[in-house]
């Protein structure tokens, strides 16, 4: 079944028995995160660390993508842009499942690693995720709470529209309840209201409030952590973030502006590398250090597709870019103290999109440390497309070049 491509692979032999939440409050930009201060976001990050990150793809680029809702979703869940996932907005959806999410990666392992959903949104599950279609190999979520929105529940308001912060509520205390009774492997919490309030009110003390608010009930998910820290042989992942900014008045979002695009993570794991922090920090990011935490593996053409790098562990090199010239193209990346090979491999299709193969051709090797490689395109067939993969031991770097 498995090509495994060994760069995502963690050999180490764990202790404890790992796991990971992850959190997305939704839509609330760093500035504000920062100055109201919630206290669990800051208490997770007192063990690990907070940083600010960014989503929307390159400005400009081929990968540039709006700073919506749903695409933040998925740009988390599948360690994609939007030129790939192909998820545009909230609505009409139709998801390229060819790019894997973290949950079809986390049930194609040999081991049987539980997966759990807790959200207010359905089409998280059955759109996004893509749960039960033959497009996903019928990928299904162990444990579900949704459906909290749809015609029959009791969670609504006086004007009988959902009433998202109950709802959120119940979010919270459901997959508390379940962290501390059945520990799932890989759990994803969803929270919606904070977007809701920042619609209707913009900046101000109401939202201050509800942000406040929302972290108050997303503290029983980290009292429910640490309970299993201290009670069972496990080390959990907590990774709480959001899926965009807003724009100056804070009621709008989706487009580019700096605070649209910046978004933030918080996460109580140690051994954060240098591109946690750094300024290509991004959403992206989320999905391959979550893979790197739990060793998961994944087939090589799934992982020379993933645009994000891990930001905990081993950081070889980071930040590819491509400068064509003439017949030939530079190819440039930050690196660190790495003094392995970095092995660089191109292709002139996009099969992979539609569900086919690319051929991809190893064109060099050089050590990580160069920091960069020349590659002549003379010596093969001309093409308008390249897709570039460098690849080491602890990280792989892809771009696109559009000639």
């Amino acid at each position: 079944m498995f090509c495994v491509f060994a760069v995502l692979v963690m050999t180490q032999a764990y202790a404890k028995t790992r796991k990971v939440v992850y959190v997305v409050f939704d839509g609330i930009p760093a500035d504000y995160i920062e100055r109201v201060h919630p206290e669990t976001v800051f208490d997770v990050a007192k063990r690990g660390g907070y940083a600010r990150a960014y989503t929307g793809g390159e400005i400009g680029g081929y990968s540039q993508t709006p700073t919506i809702s749903a695409v933040g979703y998925m740009n988390i869940l599948t360690g994609t842009w939007l030129n790939k996932h192909n998820v545009p907005g909230n609505s009409n959806l139709e998801p390229n499942y060819n790019y894997w999410s973290l949950f079809r990666i986390a049930k194609k392992q040999k081991k049987n690693f539980t997966t759990a959903l807790f959200s207010s949104w359905t089409d998280n599950r059955t759109v996004l995720i893509g749960a039960g279609r033959p497009e996903t190999d019928n990928l299904q979520i162990d444990i579900v709470r949704d459906g909290y929105e749809l015609d029959g529940s009791d969670l609504k308001r006086a004007d009988g529209r959902p009433d998202i912060f109950a709802i959120d509520s119940v979010v919270c205390r459901e997959a508390a309840a379940c962290i501390r009774r059945d520990a799932p492997d890989l759990s994803w919490v969803y929270l919606w209201y904070t977007d809701d309030a920042f619609h209707a009110h913009g900046d101000g003390t109401y939202v201050d409030n509800y942000v406040r608010k929302t972290d108050e009930q997303v503290a029983r998910i980290w009292e429910a952590v640490k309970y299993r820290e201290k009670n069972f042989d496990e080390e959990w992942m907590v990774i709480l973030t959001t899926d965009h900014g807003r724009n100056e008045s804070g009621r709008g979002h989706g487009g580019q502006s700096a605070r649209e695009r910046s978004v933030w993570i918080s996460t109580n794991v140690g051994r954060l590398n240098g591109h946690f922090g750094a300024p290509t920090l991004s959403l992206v990011d989320i999905l391959p250090t979550i893979c790197r935490f739990m060793g998961f593996e994944m087939p090589r053409d799934v992982a020379f597709e993933k645009d994000g790098i891990s930001f905990y562990g081993e950081e070889d090199i980071s930040d590819l870019t491509v400068h064509p010239y003439d017949s030939e193209v530079q190819l440039r990346w930050k690196c660190g103290r790495s003094k392995d090979d970095a092995v660089v491999y191109m292709a002139t299709t996009n099969n992979y999109k539609s569900g086919g193969r690319d051929e991809w051709i190893e064109v060099g090797r050089v050590k990580a440390d160069e920091c960069g490689m020349t590659v002549d395109l003379g010596r093969y067939p001309e093409s308008k497309f390249y897709k570039f993969v460098v690849a080491t031991p602890h990280t792989v770097l892809n771009r696109w070049l559009l000639k």
